[in-house]
């Protein structure tokens, strides 16, 4: 039983591997696209923080000198549970502070609802809402990215998530490969299929009748997977736009980024349980094959689960000096085929870098200790896996502040 098993999810896993990575091809080419409607959508900009004093400035500064009509949008800098000064520096800048304490509902989500009721409640409304977080930077054009695709009817859509600061540590630089390869080949793939793209957490832009008409109802670890998957289920397509970019502070250190991944997972099993079987089940019904890729993505934090699980059977089998108990698929295949399976997925990351203009021989050396960095998700998915039901946020530190043209001159 447990052998059959085992067989069972191999295929399984093997056929979501091939599936995602014909999915991928399709981000290769990039396809241009030429939108240029006139500044016409009013902008609510929510920046989410808790004790941010440290970053927050230097994103307030970036925002209020964006390229688009100053009197088209606002900042609101949500001052979630702070102990520092946080609000009084978005005081000091003359954008909107709005400080929120709550010790029982704490986390970005919950901060998110609490904003978005006080923002209906206000004299003035705005077309859309657009979120960061407060250790971002953004590019100049971002708002005229957004109101392009609102005007072409787009209702939800996520910025080009980058990291803002890839060459502090091998830990960021994996993070920056990473990001890499999700934006190419997992959302542009995507949004050239005309499939659905999910949100990143920040960089996203809602049209605000929608959220209106929703509510926001994502107050997991993981707000945004959450609330794609609402989008998604009914029927709603986040988009991505390639050209709106973010700039993500990543952490520097291995304890950090662990902790930030098991936040992450810890959320991604709760969404896996409320959303898998009913978009799964939408897709056969509906013949949808959107909710079906959706119910997949839902599903894959128990895809690297079950990977684990099952690689540790079959090497601790193979170990033990005794006929063997389980069976590996790979018996019955070509001895080549794990060969190219593993040469696709190793070459697909020098590839994006390529793909996406990356000239640093540093980085490229980062290729071999992402290998630690990617495996890593192993043992963290693992534990979250019976940790899933800790709510408990965890806050990234931040170390120090980086401007958008420090940023964006390290690029170049």
């Amino acid at each position: 039983m447990v052998n059959s098993l085992l067989i069972f999810f191999q295929i399984f896993l093997a056929f979501v591997g091939v599936y995602q990575f014909t999915i991928s091809l399709f981000g290769i080419v990039r396809k241009k696209r030429h939108l240029n409607h006139k500044p016409q959508k009013s902008f609510a900009v929510l920046v989410a923080a808790h004790n941010e004093a440290q970053v927050v400035g230097a994103l307030i500064e970036n925002l209020k000198k964006l390229d688009y009509p100053k009197e088209l949008y606002d900042i609101f800098v949500i001052c979630d549970n702070c102990t520092d000064t946080t609000a009084d520096i978005a005081r000091s800048h003359g954008v909107h502070a709005c400080e929120r304490k709550n010790p029982h509902l704490r986390g970005k989500g919950h901060a998110i609802e609490w904003m978005l009721k006080e923002l209906w409640g206000m004299s003035r409304q705005y077309d859309a809402i657009v979120m960061f977080d407060a250790d971002n930077l953004v590019g100049n054009d971002f708002l005229v990215h957004m109101n392009n695709d609102l005007c072409e009817g787009k209702k939800v859509i996520q910025g080009y998530l980058d990291t803002k600061n890839p060459a502090d540590s091998w830990v960021t630089a994996s993070y920056a490969i990473t990001y890499w390869y999700c934006n190419r080949l997992w959302q542009l793939s995507r949004r050239n299929l005309n499939m659905a793209n999910y949100l990143g957490g920040t960089g996203m832009c809602f049209d605000s009748e929608l959220l209106k008409e929703m509510g926001w109802g994502a107050t997991s670890l993981v707000e945004d997977l959450e609330f794609s998957m609402r989008c998604v289920k009914r029927g709603i397509h986040p988009v991505l736009n390639y050209d709106a970019k973010v700039y993500d502070e990543k952490p520097l250190t291995f304890k950090a980024s662990s902790r930030q991944r098991l936040r992450w997972m810890q959320g991604h099993f709760t969404v896996a349980r409320h959303y898998f079987f009913p978009l799964l089940w939408a897709s056969i019904k509906e013949r949808n094959f959107v909710k079906f890729d959706a119910a997949l993505y839902s599903i894959s934090v128990y895809n690297t689960f079950i990977g684990f699980v099952a690689t540790a059977m079959l090497w601790m089998d193979n170990i033990i000096p005794a006929h063997n108990a389980f069976t590996s698929i790979y018996y019955y295949l070509p001895y080549w085929v794990p060969i190219v399976a593993i040469s696709a997925t190793a070459v697909m990351f020098p590839l994006v870098m390529i793909l996406e203009g990356i000239k640093s021989g540093k980085m490229y050396a980062h290729l071999l200790s992402m290998i630690v960095f990617q495996l890593s998700w192993l043992p963290i998915t693992f534990y979250a896996f019976f940790t899933q039901n800790n709510k408990q946020w965890s806050h990234t530190q931040h170390t120090r502040v980086l401007r958008l043209e420090e940023v964006q001159s390290k690029q170049v």
